[in-house]
């Protein structure tokens, strides 16, 4: 069973139709300018087909739109000319602006302003009293005649042109994380192709000579073993580097994100990477993006300061806000909220510290040293 709403064109929704709540004014206007019965069935008549035909101009396509947007013109000139009700000229107006065929736009947009000009004139020359009595809002009515076409055709041109750069921004990510895709297949190729193909000469190697030359076969083994360690580092540093996320990149993004939360956003210092591991970047670099949500999410600030301060043993990082402030909560409950848990994980991975101050706001200091002492061998099993 359908639902109710789904009677009406999925093109243009309700807001057609809304305007039919103004059906009954035409009455009004009927029943003011005339006596006779049969001029009184003639209006009606007419206000019925209008309708008829403004909802058939929507639901139809084609060469048919235009018949049915004819129709109506020609009942818009009658009823003004007859009962001096102009008001249909601004539906006219909304349903020329949904044409999209600029030579029929023109042409309907042209006709349409002429006889509404020619037949309000008319009702002037001729001193049709309830057209005078209404003058300002004829006014307003033709203002609409001249604008709203254009209005809303414009509208519907930048709705269909964002849909197509929306599309084509998703076939651009497609295409990206296509290449991305075959990139890291040229990598892995590259990368461990060779030492694959030299592992498994020298395996052969070694299983020949186990028997016939013990201390040859045992060499082999050890240069397999060699082998198959450089390639498991290689393909280590190529996802790191995959993985990886430049703490300027990331400055970057949070500027806007403060900036579109109408935050002032200062820095003081440049991101020196040079020294720095891109591990530890990395996670400075979440850390930053985890912190800032936090400025936007929950601080109510009007501004906030990220300082970098790099020397060559460690890089600080901090961020602070004029905010509220953190509730005078233990280190615990403040290394539990708001994510600062798995900052602070992050953080101790690399070796470094993070201290969270909440005076005048809050302040969260991240420390990672620009050189981690780990023993290489350590994460091979």
């Amino acid at each position: 069973m359908n639902k109710w709403y789904q009677i009406f064109s999925k093109s243009t929704g309700l807001s057609p139709y809304v305007w039919i709540v103004f059906c009954i004014l035409p009455f009004y206007f009927i029943l003011q300018s005339v006596s006779s019965t049969d001029e009184v069935i003639l209006g009606i008549v007419m206000t019925i087909m209008f309708f008829f035909c403004y909802m058939r101009s929507f639901q139809s396509k084609g060469w048919q739109v235009y018949m049915w947007t004819g129709g109506q013109i020609i009942i818009s000139i009658a009823m003004t000319l007859l009962f001096s009700y102009v008001y249909f000229a601004i539906f006219l107006a909304f349903i020329i602006g949904n044409i999209q065929n600029k030579a029929g736009f023109f042409t309907l947009y042209s006709i349409h302003l002429l006889t509404t000009l020619a037949t309000v004139n008319y009702g002037f020359v001729t001193q049709n009293k309830l057209l005078f009595t209404q003058f300002p809002f004829v006014l307003i009515c033709v203002a609409v005649v001249i604008l709203l076409p254009f209005n809303k055709y414009n509208q519907i041109k930048q709705g269909e042109l964002e849909g197509k750069l929306e599309d084509a921004n998703k076939r651009i990510s497609e295409l990206v994380k296509l290449e991305e895709r075959q990139r890291i297949a040229r990598d892995l190729h590259d990368t461990l192709g060779q030492k694959l193909s030299l592992i498994g000469l020298k395996s052969d190697l070694a299983g020949k000579l186990i028997r016939t030359n013990p201390d040859g076969a045992l060499d082999e083994l050890k240069d397999v073993h060699q082998t198959a360690r450089a390639a498991l580092k290689e393909v280590r540093e190529m996802v790191t580097e995959m993985r990886g996320t430049r703490l300027e990149d990331e400055l970057y993004r949070v500027k806007q994100i403060l900036k579109a939360a109408g935050i002032e956003c200062l820095v003081e210092g440049v991101p020196d990477s040079a020294d720095t591991p891109l591990l530890a970047e990395n996670v400075l670099s979440m850390c930053l993006k985890e912190a800032v949500n936090n400025v936007v999410k929950h601080s109510q600030a009007e501004k906030c300061i990220i300082t970098i301060e790099s020397s060559s043993s460690e890089c600080v990082l901090k961020v602070k806000d004029n905010g509220v402030g953190i509730a005078a909560l233990n280190e615990k409950l403040l290394i539990r909220g708001n994510g600062l848990r798995g900052m602070k994980e992050r953080v101790e991975f690399v070796n470094g510290s993070l201290a969270v101050i909440s005076q005048e706001g809050t302040m969260v200091i991240i420390k990672v040293p620009n050189a981690t002492n780990r023993r290489e061998g350590g994460t091979d099993q």
